[in-house]
């Protein structure tokens, strides 16, 4: 933590124009550095100032004493601060040289520039925050929907890391038990073999509870690919734009009008869904289009889900059931569209007919909706059958507190903490000696170490920060 000596400052706000700019310095000279390059409007030195307070003053040049912006500084002392350290933030007007020459005059005063995601590392070095939640951070940056953000936000306060640390600490619970007994024979007496595996068996379980919200928290966090398919003309960009509640692709009665794949995100039920316009599928002879098709097939491989359009006014035709047909193993939702040009009672019996055909030759797909894209008719239902394809299998998270895992680094170390536990399970129940209990036991115990930091490797550590934008 030698590094730790030194100052950092970087601009922590988007670049681009703004109404504000924020420059962040944190270190032991934070107060010092600030001091050389802005000036309060009351004259009262920036290392005299207390905590937690802001003053308007003025941003200056510490070689040529030249004005560069007025402003607002707000003071942090150690450790009430987000790095745990001495910290300021000076707002400026935002805007590209605004920003830049506040930067730069903070760095003549003789603070470094940030590497990415240091103030975050800092924060996690000093103990203000564990690598859990450090990594929320990130998450809450990235969030797309209000679900994303809920559950990164859990994660921020300490929901996860608070159930790790108290599974970890019933391993080490069992396992200086276990050692103990080894250890000082006469003094401690050796826990019945039963009573061990029943006390693994339990952690083993909990272990589980957490696993099985991974899925979930998954979706969650990183959304899903849906492409939405079907012939030229069944009113694929339509359905699109109604899912958007905007006009976004191109919709006319010409076939073949999408020649590109068209991607937008969605908030489907606070799930984020990229949601993908592809070309008609047919057989053509137009290069371009023959091209758009080739792209929508590449596009259907990589989707989590597909919405297989059909036209109603045309009914179930040769080249639907080829393209429904080749969904099979697929998730899928066939959506009946332009149920607004037929009769309520013909689109009905329609759909019951297309419902029965599904049933036999697609049996994967997870529902038949019937909408009518232009007047947004039937898009709540499909939105909630997309939700409902999309978490089908995945486990809510009441077994484990309302805690969701949703980061895959979180995931692989459970993985190997159940698998841990398991073998040292097997071990207990075996009747083999406890000192091989032990060694599964402290591996476990490790694994779940890593999500919080407690044991974790350098490398990973610089990996994980390198993902942040300088600032943060």
């Amino acid at each position: 933590m030698s590094f730790l000596d030194d100052t950092i400052a970087a601009i922590a706000t988007p670049i681009g124009e703004g109404g504000i700019g924020v420059i962040r310095i944190s270190g032991t000279d934070a107060f010092a550095v600030s001091g050389e390059m802005f000036r309060l409007a009351t004259g009262i030195p920036v290392p005299g100032v207390p905590t937690h307070t802001a003053h308007y003053g003025y941003a200056f040049d510490p070689v040529t004493d030249e004005t560069i912006d007025d402003g607002v500084i707000t003071v942090f002392r150690s450790p009430r601060s987000y790095t745990g350290e001495d910290a300021v933030e000076i707002s400026c007007h935002g805007g590209l040289v605004p920003t830049r020459r506040v930067l730069e005059a903070a760095l003549r005063a003789g603070a470094r520039l940030a590497e990415p995601g240091e103030f975050t590392k800092r924060a996690f070095l000093t103990g203000r925050l564990d690598l859990a939640q450090a990594e929320a951070v990130l998450d809450i940056i990235h969030a797309r929907t209000d679900e994303a953000m809920r559950v990164a936000g859990m994660q921020f306060g300490g929901m996860l890391s608070t159930r790790v640390r108290m599974l970890r600490e019933e391993m080490i619970g069992i396992l200086t038990h276990i050692e103990a007994a080894i250890d000082f024979p006469e003094e401690v007496t050796e826990t019945a073999p039963s009573v061990v595996a029943e006390s693994i068996r339990a952690a083993t379980g909990h272990v589980r509870d957490l696993l099985a919200t991974a899925d979930r928290g998954k979706v969650y966090r990183e959304g899903i690919l849906a492409a939405i398919v079907g012939r030229p003309n069944v009113g694929k960009s339509s359905l699109l734009n109604a899912l958007l509640r905007e006009s976004r692709a191109i919709v006319t009665s010409i076939p073949g009008t999408t020649r590109d794949v068209i991607e937008e995100t969605l908030n489907i039920c606070g799930i984020p869904v990229r949601a993908s316009d592809t070309a008609g599928i047919r057989e053509t002879d137009d290069e371009v289009e023959r091209m758009g098709v080739a792209k929508a097939r590449k596009t259907l491989d990589q989707a989590d889900l597909a919405l297989a359009v059909v036209d109603a006014s045309d009914g179930l035709t040769a080249e639907d059931e080829v393209l429904l047909k080749g969904l099979a193993g697929k998730r899928v939702i066939v959506v009946l569209n332009k149920t607004d040009l037929l009769r309520e009672s013909d689109a009905d019996e329609m759909a019951e007919n297309l419902r029965a055909w599904v049933a036999v030759n697609l049996p994967s797909a997870g529902a038949v909706k019937q909408t009518a894209a232009p007047s947004n008719e039937g898009i709540l239902e499909l939105e909630d059958a997309i939700a409902n394809a999309i978490l089908s299998g995945t486990v809510p998270p009441t077994a484990s507190g309302g805690v969701v895992v949703s980061n895959a680094r979180h995931r692989r170390a459970l993985e190997e903490a159940c698998s841990s536990l398991e073998n040292a399970l097997g071990t207990a129940e075996s009747g083999l000696p406890p000192d091989l209990i032990s060694i599964d036991l402290k591996s476990a115990a490790d694994a779940l170490g890593a999500i919080t930091g407690e044991t974790v490797s350098e490398d990973v550590i610089e990996r994980i920060f390198s993902e942040f934008c300088i600032g943060k």
